[in-house]
């Protein structure tokens, strides 16, 4: 196969691709440490992505302050 070849049946199939390849990773974890290692890892992965795009975000500072209370200086 040619490279416009592979690179048309991508895109005209990614979600697929991608999906497959996610849950053969997903299988290959589960078998090498267990279910719920891996459904924690997942968990904390998300928590991650949630935080660094909320610092990305420059939001974070406005998190912060909901949370803790004014400064009493």
């Amino acid at each position: 196969m040619n490279k416009e070849k592979l690179l048309e049946f991508y895109n005209l199939h990614s979600g697929e691709i991608i999906g497959a390849i996610i849950g053969t990773l997903f299988g290959i974890i589960v078998l090498l440490i267990g279910f719920w290692e891996t459904v924690f890892i997942g968990i904390c992965a998300f928590i991650g992505y949630y935080i660094g795009k909320k610092v990305s975000n420059n939001e974070i500072l406005e998190i912060l302050d909901k949370i803790l209370p004014p400064d009493k200086i």
